[in-house]
């Protein structure tokens, strides 16, 4: 197994891994989509979770010539496994790892103690194991997921195939009597002998973009769409960097849910959704009435990247097949799926802002992505925070390029963004971990830590955090 994916492999292109990636017709298509497996409960007590997840290296088949390509996966499965639970259980996740670094489990967007978070300061070794336990709250209902967080080690340990899901379901769910469909996107990149390739000066600039976009770990497979003619799909961007920007030509899109669960009521008329990495979005998928197959496209994203590059192209996701699909006597959807408030007055304020720089020291082009000026340090707590008070975070983008923000330990609300003094408000109320801030935006967030603790805030374009755009903030 390769050691260095987080260095560069070159100074101003490709590296020779690079120059002999595999060609897209290297892995086989069209089979049907696969459901996703899940983390079997062994648990016989009501309102408990218990199960065990490790992390190690597992071979896999990805190429059509049957060469195997060594990735590391939980349980040995791509992507790792589904753990379902409903809002006010207990979790008990043991985690073994079996890689040959530390390594953790971040329970990305759930409200969980921050001793339980899975957060760099709590590695585990390699050979290690320890036991996660958290009780979830009511009214957390939503679309999350589970990746490593060790400082250094994280953008590899995804890349090689390290994230699985995790949804935590409502008591009283207004969309409970819908098909649901879960849709997990990832991408890969190999070498033309089945490798994982290195990084090149591009993906250490931009982040990791892999050649293969996967869906469920599948190469563009085949949708077989619900009879009834409608369907709700959880969506996950588990990628490293890669933005999506979903199209289905002859369906709409009616956006239901973001990561934190449902919307107070539907947003109808969709025709693609955004998605920057380490979102989630739940949506409601009506047949067309001329069904066919069509193919799911993310279409070019303009994020300001930087480097020597090919232009971005229309990628084929997958195909949905409506041939069977019926949509006939649909009822209309709930104009109201749940309450939420807004978080009342202001009593504190943070500021974050992201930038860049750019070294050739020594003859070796480096870069440094930071906050507020200063490269993550373990040692440093960047701002503190009082226990259940509401604070506006102002996220000020001053880099080239844009920056999907995620904090830990809560959800917020998206209350307006600024673009050269013209101020735009949130579309809708949600409750978000995630915020994509462009280049020259201010994007203003409203949320409220309540539970102590340390809690890291970063940019979830994992490379980008893996070279210094992370920091840390106190809830005392």
């Amino acid at each position: 197994m390769m050691n260095n994916m987080g260095g560069m492999a070159g100074m101003g292109g490709m590296s020779s891994a690079a120059a002999a990636l595999a060609g897209l017709d290297r892995i086989g298509t069209g089979a049907s989509l696969a459901s996703l497996v899940k983390l079997t409960n062994t648990s016989q007590e009501a309102g408990v979770f218990r199960a065990t997840l490790r992390a190690a290296p597992v071979s896999v088949g990805l190429m059509k010539d049957g060469t195997k390509t060594d990735v590391w996966a939980y349980n040995a499965t791509l992507p790792g496994p589904l753990i379902e639970v409903m809002e006010g259980d207990t979790v008990e996740i043991e985690f073994i790892n079996d890689l040959p670094q530390p390594s953790t489990i971040h329970w990305h967007g759930l409200p969980v103690p921050s001793d339980q978070d899975g957060n760099p300061h709590d590695a585990v070794v390699a050979g290690g194991r320890r036991l996660y336990r958290f009780t979830l709250p009511l009214d957390c209902a939503g679309t999350y997921w589970y990746h490593p967080h060790p400082h250094g080690f994280t953008a590899e340990q995804v890349s090689r195939g390290l994230a699985g899901l995790f949804i935590v379901r409502a008591k009283n769910d207004p969309l409970a009597s819908i098909p649901e469909r879960h849709v997990v996107f990832s991408d890969i990149k190999l070498n033309s002998d089945g490798r994982i390739a290195d990084n090149d000066m591009n993906d250490v600039m931009n982040g990791r973009e892999g050649q293969f976009v996967l869906v469920n770990a599948q190469f563009q497979p085949v949708m077989s769409f619900d009879a009834r003619g409608r369907e709700r799909w959880r969506i996950w961007n588990a990628n490293s960097a890669r933005y999506l920007r979903l199209n289905l030509p002859g369906a709409v899109f009616t956006l239901v849910g973001t990561d934190g669960g449902l919307l107070q009521s539907p947003v109808t008329g969709m025709t693609e959704l955004l998605l920057a990495p380490a979102e989630r979005v739940e949506v409601i998928v009506d047949a067309p009435a001329n069904g066919g197959i069509v193919s799911l496209v993310t279409e070019p994203v303009e994020r300001g990247k930087m480097g020597a590059f090919a232009p971005d192209q229309a990628i084929t996701l997958m195909k949905v097949d409506f041939t069977n699909a019926r949509p006939k006597g649909l009822v209309a959807l709930p104009a109201r799926l749940r309450r939420i408030d807004d978080l009342g007055p202001v009593k504190a304020q943070k500021r974050v802002v992201f930038s860049e720089s750019m070294s050739m020291a020594g003859g070796m082009h480096s870069m440094k992505f930071l906050v507020n000026g200063k490269s993550f340090d373990m040692k440093r707590v960047d701002f503190v925070s009082n226990i259940n008070e509401v604070e506006m975070w102002e996220i000020v983008n001053k880099s080239d390029m844009d920056h999907p923000f995620h904090i830990h330990g809560t959800q917020f609300q998206v209350i307006e963004s600024e673009v050269d003094g013209k101020v735009t408000k949130g579309p809708y109320r949600a409750w978000r971990d995630m915020a994509n801030v462009k280049s020259g935006e201010i994007v203003r967030l409203k949320m409220v830590q309540s539970q102590k603790g340390l809690r890291m805030f970063h940019c979830h374009i994992l490379e980008h955090e893996n070279a210094g755009m992370m920091g840390q903030v106190k809830v005392v």
